[in-house]
């Protein structure tokens, strides 16, 4: 399948416009945390971060397919001694902009980084909340089941009188379960809990996330030939993971050292072409003009509704 992969440097919420309302499949994402990344992103504020954000989400409703979803991985901070609490007038704020928040999802570091402080433990987790424009959304299920695991052999091996039948709970709490509804599965449905390690290739990148999150919600929530955007695209691991799933992507980001970085990991051949082409036509024309005709992988063709940008 010939997949589409566009790298744009800029704000999305000035990128975005050009596109069509109703165009992407799925916006995943891990924007810049507030007060994080000063040195990068430049730390907004957290008092001021949902005035930053709602702009741009406005931009993320937009574009996105009514059968769509948008996941945003985030995480409050600590401040002078507590959680503060701009994620969750964040929510609200999305909420009120027409947004339906379907789930949050919890990614778990199953390798996060020791610490200690006086009033609270390390850091193991981050949000991944699910939001929507309608209650009706793709979402294939089956694509992210994970094994039974080794406790269905013991389990199921002999079953008894309650476990053939729907058996209530005794202690009133109106849960009731039928165990052999599970005979001869090898495969379940997950939790809305990822443990997932925090390693993500080793790039040269402050905040990269690891591989599997985006390839989870995004095998979840597209198919192959859909549209998938990372609004906040930094070194480009939405990108890499969409176009290794059959998916065409659109990342944008406004330093352009990430999308430089996010350039030679996803285009590879195809971008080194475009660089050495440029470089001879400043030169020499008539060289660059026999580069362009070799049989080079071709470059990703125009986005729809969006004319493609010099990558310079």
């Amino acid at each position: 399948m010939n997949v589409k992969t566009d790298i744009v440097q800029g704000d999305c919420v000035d990128e975005l416009r050009r596109y069509p309302n109703d165009f992407f499949d799925l916006i995943v994402t891990s924007p810049p945390y507030a007060d994080r990344r000063q040195h990068t992103y430049g730390g907004v504020k957290p008092e001021q971060y949902v005035d930053w954000f709602v702009p741009r989400a406005a931009e993320f409703l937009r574009v996105l397919k009514p059968s769509g979803s948008f996941v945003l991985n985030i995480k409050e901070k600590a401040e002078n001694g507590e959680r503060h609490t701009y994620v969750l007038e964040l929510i609200l704020a999305l909420r009120k902009q027409g947004w339906l928040w379907t789930e949050e999802y919890i990614w778990h570091k199953r390798n996060c980084y020791p610490g200690k402080w006086p009033n609270r433990f390390r850091d193991a987790w981050e949000r991944c909340l699910h939001f929507n424009k309608s209650r009706k959304f793709k979402m294939n299920q089956e694509s992210v089941m994970v094994p039974m695991g080794d406790w269905a052999d013991a389990r199921l091996k002999s079953l008894g009188k309650n476990d053939v039948v729907r058996f209530d709970s005794q202690v009133g709490s109106g849960f009731g379960k039928n165990i052999a509804n599970w005979a001869e599965r090898t495969m379940a449905f997950p939790t809305n809990v990822l443990h997932l390690a925090t390693e993500c290739g080793n790039k040269n990148h402050s905040a990269a996330f690891p591989r599997a999150l985006p390839e989870w919600f995004i095998k979840l929530f597209t198919d192959e030939g859909d549209w998938v955007l990372d609004p906040f695209a930094g070194s480009g691991t939405t990108l890499e993971i969409a176009k290794s799933l059959g998916r065409n992507a659109v990342g944008i980001d406004i330093l352009s050292e990430y999308c430089e970085m996010a350039r030679e990991s996803v285009l590879g051949n195809q971008y080194q072409l475009l660089e050495e082409r440029a470089r001879y036509a400043v030169a020499d024309p008539e060289t660059a003009n026999r580069v362009h005709q070799k049989k080079r992988p071709r470059l990703p063709p125009e986005t729809p509704g969006k004319p493609r940008r010099a990558k310079t």
